[in-house]
């Protein structure tokens, strides 16, 4: 690993260690936005090995300091969460753009990774923000998903799960049916994609 990218993860990585949210894993206390950008990162390392620096830092920062802004912080309807989760993207983006010049990254790979932190170019069919949407939903669906279905009613969680399918690529997709999930949230799957 480049002693810039090194240097650039490992500063991301503090922040995210200083997520007062905790969460236990394997018998160990971790700050949660710690383990959710490990996660991102195991991750990408299957889905796209081959991946460039501005693609691996927008994965390890895709929550980048996320806690500071709450939930509800927003109204606790539709329109609020799609307004905070607009806000995040950017300031996520604006808050990593800084780490990666004072570790000497270009101009130009700076903005790429605020691009790809803001979700830019989905639509358009751009592999590298493509791959960071396949990697937040395999998180999703391997790392919260379970929890998360039993706060919902069924219809509800299946409209979740069908939207978050749209999202993803076939190799996405093909990695989502791989995943090790309780019974339960395999029947749900299966009902989201009509199996």
């Amino acid at each position: 690993m480049a002693p810039q990218l090194e240097k650039a993860l490992h500063l991301i990585d503090e922040a995210h260690a200083q997520d007062p949210k905790k969460v236990t894993i394997d018998g160990q206390e971790v700050p949660y936005e710690l383990h959710y950008a490990q996660q991102m990162t195991w991750y990408l390392e299957r889905r796209s090995p081959d991946a460039s620096d501005p693609l691996k830092i927008a994965i390890r920062a895709q929550h980048f300091r996320r806690w500071e802004v709450p939930r509800d912080s927003y109204p606790m309807t539709r329109i609020g969460y799609h307004s905070w989760r607009t806000f995040l993207k950017k300031r996520q983006a604006q808050l990593v753009a800084p780490i990666m010049e004072e570790c000497g990254f270009s101009a130009e790979d700076t903005q790429k990774t605020m691009a790809l932190i803001e979700k830019q170019g989905l639509r358009e069919g751009d592999k590298d923000t493509q791959a960071l949407e396949d990697i937040a939903c395999l998180v999703f669906l391997d790392d919260q998903f379970e929890a998360f279905e039993k706060t919902l009613d069924e219809d509800k969680i299946i409209k979740i799960l069908q939207k978050t399918w749209v999202k993803m690529s076939p190799e996405g997709h093909k990695m989502a049916l791989e995943l090790h999930m309780s019974q339960r949230c395999q029947e749900l799957v299966g009902k989201a994609l009509g199996a």
